[in-house]
């Protein structure tokens, strides 16, 4: 599989896609037919988000197209060269993909070795559930299950801070919870400004800060450039 999977689109007081726009754009060099999937975006139209990507990738000569606009979902995504899944909310995500019964679809496109851009939602929907997403349950999908084209759980958005005076939950302390009532699972937690990318069985780490690959039995910092075992 060709995978890139990043934590976020945008880091604090940039532009949209500033931080990893020439990284997407390289994964996907010489691709021209590349289909955007937008369904995690809520609050405005999908037209709009397809938009905002195409602004953002503009001066790499990168350009995709909604997958909205599509009659034929299925054919779309697979005539497609690429597949790009934004980021926002994941229950409605994985909704509207089991809504167009598509999730069979990208599957095996992407097995086939089409290459799949993720951020943030679309990141974690490359697990085998959204159990590990941090977003509200604002839909209810059919099941948790998605992609699994990886086989552990990603956390995007990792970060350890706690909020001053604020006596909830840890992000590590949540994840705990996942890993004590599922304690075969592993998670990646991907903190801002990182990402993961997948050639086949190769799994290579790249981040500003360490990532972390959290399992029951504790906690491994994994640094950037560094390969994966999984």
């Amino acid at each position: 599989m060709n995978l890139l999977l990043l934590s976020n689109s945008t880091n604090y007081g940039e532009p949209y896609m500033q931080w990893c726009s020439s990284t997407i754009t390289s994964f996907v060099k010489d691709h021209s037919s590349i289909i955007f999937i937008p369904y995690a975006g809520v609050g405005f139209t999908y037209d709009e988000y397809t938009q905002k990507v195409n602004y953002a990738l503009s001066s790499f000569d990168v350009k995709v197209s909604n997958l909205d606009n599509f009659d034929d979902k299925a054919k779309a995504l697979k005539d497609s060269s690429a597949i790009f899944v934004g980021g926002g909310n994941t229950f409605h995500l994985l909704k509207m993909l089991q809504q167009f019964d598509l999730l069979e679809t990208i599957q095996k496109v992407v097995a086939n070795g089409k290459p799949y851009v993720g951020w943030s939602a679309g990141s974690n929907i490359a697990s085998p559930t959204i159990r590990t997403t941090n977003d509200m349950p604002i839909v209810e999908p059919k099941s948790f299950q998605s992609l699994s084209l990886v086989p552990f759980q990603i956390n995007p958005h990792y970060t350890e801070k706690s909020i001053p005076n604020h006596g909830g939950e840890s992000r590590l302390q949540r994840l705990r919870e996942f890993l004590a009532a599922n304690p075969h699972q592993k998670v990646i937690a991907l903190p801002e400004s990182s990402y993961l990318v997948c050639n086949g069985n190769q799994l290579i780490y790249n981040g500003r800060f360490d990532g972390k690959v959290i399992t029951s039995s504790g906690i491994k910092a994994i640094n950037d450039q560094s390969n994966v075992i999984f």
